[in-house]
């Protein structure tokens, strides 16, 4: 007898085959028969006029805290959400020791969030353990983070790391991938993976190979040096014979908008040299970061309570008050080519502040009278560093050319949701997918962005036997109505479920039923390249 028998839907299986009718056999947490089923069950779902697909993978995501202060994992199962991909563009918890954690912890929780427990563990191995024991609703896998290993090693110190701290980061990663992590993240545009060079990365990289792992980069610059940082983490991944992956391909800033076709003809031509190398994006034309990333990136040497002491320095605020009114050749000042209208608070700590969430700087600048970078650092000097921002960058026509393009896959890239008003895309991500880029545009067929969000990023990030309807394989599962599927997120009104997702199981277990969290936890930790 079958412990779950779904009927008469729409099946539509992850490999991105056309869409047929038939039903799913679920038993033991797997998959036992997908077709025309008439074996008995214990429970049985009528999906006629709805979808059934494989469970979606958030395959960017900063969710490492998140997993742990709210297991049930709500916002993303109701998006069909069952895998996340955490540990992302150099920025992890995790591994966590030593003289200069403290520093760690205190740069990343702006973008990760801050955790309502102790940080506890040590490793990778001991994070994931953490996870496991705190049974969360969805699956969880990592990367190891190049700027965590960085900062564990040498602080913030500004300067190419030497053989013997390459040596030392080596030995972490090297942990962190026995331990099941999916490969090395980097995070070129942050301090201090911004301090790295291209050839201390390529061999931290050189322990990838041993694992199968990918390398995983927000590159250095996604404006005007938007080609040259494509091919500086080309060169990184051709250099130690590794797969690459470029985290959010966006060309940001107006004038640049035409420049994302010739970052994709770069990525082509590489892959038509024989590198394995392929893409994310979020469906979105604003990002979402920490208010510190607008700053040039000197103003961070030393971490962020050095940085903070800086903006005391009226000598220093001149400095960067001069540098972010004028283009840079070592860094893209986006501010610069989009204006601070452009740049909008979605978070901060303080109750005092509450009431900037919501409101761009050129706003706050208005209301305090202030020049708007005086507004930026006195912000941050009166929430210690801990403000993060939605930034409008990005051209609708651009994100478009991505999320149909074959070497793309979608993720959402949403941070936390503590307070304020988050991104839009951590509570509506993938039904937008299919609301706008499927039923409205008709950008993607519905079986090209089911692909896009199952077998894709499980194939690409070694997820094992997931993201298709096939016997033998785990049984995370949707139901979802492809004509009432919506997001309702808005950049105002951001924490808001989206419509007509169903039901959702993880491990065979249903999570959500009838649109309701059954308050079911049967996700776990997936080691990259191990059949679960």
């Amino acid at each position: 007898m079958l412990d779950v028998l779904i009927k008469n839907g729409r099946i539509v299986d992850g490999s991105g085959n056309p869409w047929f009718y038939g039903d799913v056999g679920i038993n033991e947490g797997k998959i036992v028969q997908v077709g025309k089923v008439d074996q008995e069950s214990r429970q049985v779902i009528d999906a006629k006029k709805q979808v059934v697909s494989p469970g979606f993978i958030d395959g960017h995501c900063h969710s490492d805290l998140m997993i742990l202060n709210y297991p049930q994992s709500e916002i993303k199962l109701q998006q069909g959400v069952t895998t996340e991909v955490v540990g992302n563009c150099g920025l992890s918890p995790t591994p966590f020791f030593g003289e200069y954690a403290h520093l760690l912890k205190k740069y990343v929780q702006p973008v990760i969030g801050s955790s309502r427990k102790e940080w506890s563990w040590k490793t990778v191995e001991d994070y994931a353990e953490t996870i496991r024991q705190a049974r969360p609703s969805e699956n969880i896998t990592t990367y190891v983070a190049h700027g965590t290993l960085r900062i564990l090693v040498m602080g913030f110190e500004k300067r190419p790391a030497t053989k013997e701290e390459v040596d030392r980061m080596k030995v972490l990663l090297e942990e962190g991938m026995q331990a099941g992590a999916i490969g090395l993240s980097i995070g070129l545009l942050y301090a201090p993976g911004s301090f790295s060079t291209k050839e201390e990365i390529a061999e931290l990289c050189s322990v990838l190979p041993k694992y199968d792992g990918l390398l995983s980069t927000h590159i250095r610059g996604e404006g005007n040096n938007l080609i040259p940082s494509i091919k500086e983490v080309i060169w990184i991944a051709e250099t130690a014979g590794i797969p690459l992956h470029v985290s959010h391909l966006k060309a940001a800033g107006k004038r640049n908008w035409e420049l994302v076709e010739h970052a994709m003809e770069v990525i082509t031509d590489a892959r038509e040299k024989g590198l394995d190398v392929t893409c994310d994006v979020y469906p979105y034309s604003a990002s979402s970061t920490m208010l510190l990333t607008v700053l040039p990136p000197w103003v961070l040497e030393g971490g962020v309570q050095a940085t903070l002491e800086r903006f005391k320095d009226q000598i220093i605020r001149g400095k960067i008050r001069e540098e972010l009114a004028n283009e840079q050749e070592d860094w893209d000042n986006l501010v610069c080519s989009t204006g601070w209208e452009n740049v909008v608070i979605s978070s901060v700590q303080t109750d005092k502040n509450r009431g900037l969430e919501g409101k761009s700087i050129a706003a706050i600048s208005e209301i305090r009278g202030a020049h708007p970078v005086d507004c930026v650092l006195d912000l941050l000097l009166e929430e210690g560093g801990d403000v993060s921002i939605v930034y409008f960058l990005m051209s609708d026509d651009d994100v478009s050319k991505v999320v149909q393009w074959d070497h793309s896959l979608i993720a959402s890239d949403s941070l936390h949701c503590d307070t304020g008003k988050p991104h839009p895309r951590l509570y509506g991500s993938f039904p937008r997918v299919f609301a706008k880029y499927v039923r409205e545009d008709r950008l993607l067929s519905l079986e090209h962005a089911v692909r896009k969000i199952t077998s894709f990023p499980v194939q690409r990030f070694k997820l094992g036997k997931r993201g298709l309807l096939v016997p033998g394989y785990a049984a995370d599962i949707v139901v979802f109505n492809p004509d009432t599927i919506q997001d309702e997120a808005t950049y105002q009104h951001p924490k808001n479920f989206p419509n007509g997702i169903s039901h959702v199981w993880v491990n065979g277990k249903m999570t959500l039923e009838n649109g309701n969290h059954t308050k079911a936890r049967e996700g776990t930790f997936i080691k990259a390249n191990c059949n679960h």
